[in-house]
């Protein structure tokens, strides 16, 4: 017998959306003058995207840290370009969560820091209109998937428990972490088998 589900969490980078690193690298790339390898040091090995991701860092400082590493000025705004730049709606997947959310309750919890979900209109505006405001970048709970805390502090601000729960990310460490944190738990590999787990679960 399958659970009774309250709600369907998904993540958003390459589930409901595809996300194009190299084209936001190269953006930042243009702009500042450095090598891509050099913008991705930057952001990536040198841990200040997980530090925003978790939320130990406000935006402020994370503009701040980024411009100092790539020897210019970013804003706001350049950033938010260069994100923008990386994001295209995955249309199969979209019209799935149209059809599941005319009868059940949906929401996103990405890996992001808060300049995401507050700009998600600017960012991803098919995501934006389908979820409203329930899309929610895990800086805002201080704690980063896989970790249990993303999860569950996520799911306390939704007044939904982890038992009805059913979690959908690309990546195999944040499916099991929800799974963890008590969640259900699907790997996203393509919108044909996400939507063999909506049916398992009775919820297309």
């Amino acid at each position: 017998m399958t659970a009774s589900i309250s709600l369907v969490l998904f993540d958003m980078d390459d589930v409901l959306s595809h996300y194009d690193r190299a084209a936001r690298i190269n953006h930042l790339s243009a702009l500042s003058g450095q090598t891509p390898a050099t913008v991705h040091q930057a952001i990536w090995g040198s841990g200040l995207e997980d530090r925003a991701d978790a939320g130990s860092i406000s935006d402020e400082e994370y503009l701040t840290t980024l411009g100092d590493l790539l020897g210019r000025h970013i804003s706001r705004d350049d950033w938010l370009a260069s994100r923008r730049a990386s994001i295209s709606p995955n249309l199969e997947v979209l019209a799935l969560v149209t059809a599941l959310a005319a009868r059940h309750r949906v929401a996103v919890l990405t890996n992001n820091c808060r300049m995401v979900s507050e700009n998600i209109q600017y960012l991803n505006p098919a995501v934006a209109e389908l979820f409203g405001d329930q899309i929610y970048s895990s800086a805002l709970f201080r704690a980063a998937k896989p970790a249990a805390n993303a999860y569950l502090r996520c799911l306390d601000g939704l007044g939904v428990s982890a038992a009805e729960t059913l979690f959908i990310d690309d990546l195999e460490i944040n499916v099991a972490g929800a799974i963890s944190a008590g969640l259900h738990g699907h790997l996203f590999t393509g919108a044909e088998s996400l939507a063999a787990e909506l049916r398992r679960f009775n919820l297309l």
